[in-house]
């Protein structure tokens, strides 16, 4: 599997003109998404013994072990975002793009919206934070859930966090397109129209971060990708952090929601 996406990644970001425009570059996208998914998992061997997170009841252990440590090292960081999700979360430089600000990740890789509502009690940090920033469902289609079933599963998070964090501004990230899962745009598509359409009556903020990672031609801009075809690289998550950055400068000043709560 993983050879094969880092092919088609790779295949991706010839330049439009080798790959003759538009029909091309569209086929090549399709293909990469359909040879990933007829590559059969390697079977198990010694080295999966080794991979964190090995055991199947605690998939995410460490990971929320981390968030733990972390919540009991040091002080609390008071007024602060909290960035919570998947690993276009976690792989995000959140304290360097945001240096202004203070920030708590709480992004783990290959989270679904479920795994976040299982951990959800255990990834709050200690203080209640200023603001919210929740990127996640893109691996719940990817695993074969229904775009109707991660909608109210994000939305069903989304309430949590509003009824935890009543004086907070929380924005949801829409779900991005990829060269590997543009199969999947149509189902992102109609997640993303389903949780904008409840941004207003339910408290948060949809935040459209998906076209911005797009060409000229309305295909996924394989520059901002790493090579896997999945994961942004720096520029993708430059693109990124303007949209959030901008969220954020128009929020209440910090002392105005701390005299609030």
């Amino acid at each position: 599997m993983r050879t094969a996406n880092i092919i088609c990644a790779r295949s991706t970001a010839i330049k439009a003109t080798a790959l003759d425009g538009r029909k091309a570059l569209s086929a090549l996208l399709i293909a990469c998404a359909a040879s990933a998914s007829a590559v059969a998992a390697p079977p198990p061997g010694p080295a999966a013994s080794l991979a964190p997170n090995a055991d199947p009841a605690f998939p995410f252990s460490r990971e929320i072990d981390a968030f733990a440590r972390a919540n009991s090292a040091g002080l609390p960081v008071r007024d602060a975002t909290l960035f919570l999700g998947s690993s276009s979360i976690r792989l995000w430089d959140i304290a360097g793009s945001f240096h202004d600000i203070g920030t708590v990740n709480r992004g783990f890789g290959g989270a679904t919206t479920a795994h976040v509502l299982h951990y959800y009690k255990r990834l709050l940090p200690p203080v209640p934070p200023r603001s919210v920033v929740v990127y996640v469902g893109e691996n719940d289609l990817a695993a074969g859930t229904s775009p109707e079933a991660v909608s109210r599963d994000i939305l069903t998070l989304l309430k949590k966090l509003r009824a935890d964090y009543p004086r907070a501004s929380i924005a949801w990230l829409s779900l991005k397109p990829s060269p590997i899962r543009w199969t999947l745009r149509p189902k992102m598509a109609q997640v993303n129209a389903a949780v904008a359409a409840r941004a207003k009556a339910e408290g948060f903020d949809y935040l459209d971060v998906g076209t911005v990672l797009l060409a000229r031609d309305g295909l996924p801009d394989a520059s901002l990708f790493r090579p896997d075809g999945l994961h942004m690289n720096a520029r993708g998550y430059q693109r990124w952090t303007g949209l959030v950055d901008n969220w954020l400068d128009h929020l209440p000043p910090v002392a105005t929601a701390r005299n609030a709560s």
